[in-house]
């Protein structure tokens, strides 16, 4: 009997050690899933919220606790996380956002005023600041624990609700405390309805240039065309790039005849991206009649995207500024695509892709590895790399070092590539070379090649990629002094790579990282209208030149905008 009660007596032991354990785990592992839905749904609703904000017409900032007693402008409920409108002071919660984006106008920069010539104020409900008191009555506004009373986003007079039917008869706006400090929404108005005169009265050819500079790009050179430029055209339109960012400085635009402006951009391949970017901004804002055409003065080290327009491989102060205003006079406008670069890191779930913008080309493989070798020296010591000789002659030392040691061997065994969804298969490469432009290593036609070899035309508007594949550093080499051909893959509308192992260098217009194993979609984001320069040919080139338009007369030639051909 004494064994039967010991038996027990260890069975219900067990069985509460078991219960024990079980609730310990519970306890821990329900927190810890619950802190990953959490985590995850937070970045979902980040993702969101970022690409909504940059879509809206306000200036919504998200707060996850308001630091006074705050109320949603759309339900009048209190709020404690939510966004609100640094322009306009509009305060909205997380379900009433996308209501209060559509349905409460932000401050408006350019507006009529009546026909006396007054403003009037710009009412917003609600919130309005501590200690403020009512334009009409003048006791204190905003006491009561609701969305109440009024502000005006323009002057900051506030005004109760009882007391608004007082101020019809006044309802005129000065502007406040700060009005000499301001610049009114009907100026800009009267500015925007006069522009046609303006224009008109400036010459029918009138096409204003805006001088966009990276003083960091080129022997030092940026300074000093910033003030050749300003001497010879308005101060106005020439910007120094290292002090305003491209889209502050594109808003110029706006205040000039839609269509007419040209922008010349300063700076190497990444500059002009940078531009590029900005001017998709634009798009996004709905500013497509002003969309500028852009030029280029090349003063990097790669300038791939200018020799392909026409405008040289480097500016070194060879001809005169003067010469180059009237080459941009000469330019003829075409349009060029520009690509989605989406990085997806394997493994990587909860984490959104890196997207890329490119112009130029994307590489993995040797080049990407010297641009990654020369890229970490110059950032740490980026006084030595302020010539373009230097510079080349790093890259060179990089290329020979690889020659020997080949980091990049094996690629068609850890890579993937399909070409429009169809797989390829690759011989032993050690580099892919995907390109939208005709230059390629600092001004190496790549797909063209050398000999009789036929290969298909290449444009800069046609919605097609050039894929071409490297046996190694030394094989860059002879393809750029032409000795040798690169491996032509073929043509696509859709680009996908998917790196299985390891790590390898990788490269956007002149941009480097490492990556491990991913898979990276090239796909078409949008054209852009750029200028190109028939420059004068030498004997040797005109003799290229002409032995290519046998083959096909449509050969790595921009086409003019509103020009039509068709593609081989």
């Amino acid at each position: 009997m004494c064994k039967d009660g010991d038996e027990a007596q260890e069975d219900c032991g067990s069985r509460e050690e078991w219960t024990l354990l079980f609730w310990t785990s519970l306890a821990v592992i329900v927190p810890v899933i619950l802190t990953l839905w959490c985590s995850a749904q937070r970045s979902k609703r980040k993702t969101y919220m970022k690409d909504f904000f940059r879509k809206s017409k306000h200036g919504w900032h998200y707060t996850d606790l308001f630091n006074k007693p705050t109320y949603c402008c759309v339900c009048s409920q209190h709020i404690l996380h939510g966004a609100f409108c640094d322009c306009c002071g509009v305060c909205a919660d997380e379900q009433c956002l996308r209501r209060a984006d559509r349905s409460l106008q932000c401050k408006e920069i350019m507006a009529p005023s009546r026909p006396d010539g007054a403003m009037e104020h710009r009412w917003v409900r609600g919130n309005v600041p501590l200690a403020s008191y009512c334009a009409a009555c003048k006791q204190q506004c905003g006491t009561q624990p609701k969305l109440c009373d009024f502000r005006c986003v323009w002057c900051q007079a506030t005004v109760h609700d009882d007391c608004m039917d007082s101020l019809a008869d006044a309802d005129v706006c000065d502007l406040g405390e700060f009005h000499s400090l301001i610049i009114p929404p009907h100026y800009l108005h009267y500015v925007n309805k006069l522009l046609p005169t303006l224009g008109a009265s400036c010459s029918s050819g009138w096409t204003p240039v805006l001088v966009l500079a990276n003083t960091r790009s080129g022997n030092n050179m940026g300074e000093v065309l910033l003030g050749e430029f300003r001497t010879l055209l308005n101060p106005v339109q020439v910007f120094d790039l290292s002090e305003l960012p491209p889209s502050k400085a594109l808003q110029l635009c706006t205040l000039l005849p839609p269509g007419s402006v040209r922008v010349l951009v300063c700076g190497g391949d990444g500059t002009v991206g940078w531009v590029l970017d900005a001017i998709d901004e634009m798009k996004l804002k709905g500013q497509d009649p002003f969309i500028p055409r852009v030029t280029i003065l090349p003063l990097g080290t790669g300038n791939d995207l200018s020799n392909t327009l026409g405008w040289g491989a480097g500016y070194a102060g060879e001809i005169p500024v003067e010469q180059v205003l009237r080459n941009i006079l000469d330019a003829e406008v075409v349009k060029m695509d520009r690509w989605k670069v989406q990085v997806a890191s394997k493994g990587s779930y909860f984490r959104k892709p890196k997207v890329l913008s490119m112009n130029n080309y994307f590489s993995v493989g040797p080049d990407a590895l010297m641009a990654l070798n020369f890229h970490a020296h110059r950032e740490k010591t980026p006084s030595f790399f302020s010539s373009r000789i230097i510079n080349k002659a790093v890259y060179f030392l990089y290329g020979t070092k690889d020659c020997l040691v080949q980091e990049c061997k094996d690629l068609d065994k850890r890579i993937e590539l399909e070409l429009d969804g169809e797989r390829v298969a690759l011989p032993s490469l050690e580099g892919i070379i995907v390109c939208n432009i005709g230059y390629w290593g600092g001004g190496c036609r790549l797909w063209d090649g050398m000999g009789d070899e036929p290969c298909p035309p290449t444009r800069l508007d046609d919605g097609l990629l050039e894929v071409m594949g490297v046996f190694g550093s030394f094989h860059c080499a002879q393809i750029q002094v032409k000795l040798a051909n690169p491996v032509r893959l073929g043509q696509a509308h859709t680009v996908r790579l998917v790196l299985k192992s390891s790590k390898m260098p990788m490269q956007v217009d002149g941009e480097p990282w490492a990556q491990g194993p991913c898979t990276i979609t090239i796909t078409h984001k949008t054209q852009v209208l750029m200028l190109y320069h028939s420059a004068e040919q030498t004997d040797d080139d005109e003799d290229e030149s002409s032995a290519s338009e046998t083959e096909s007369p449509t050969h790595d030639s921009p086409r003019p905008l509103g020009s039509t051909s068709a593609r081989a």
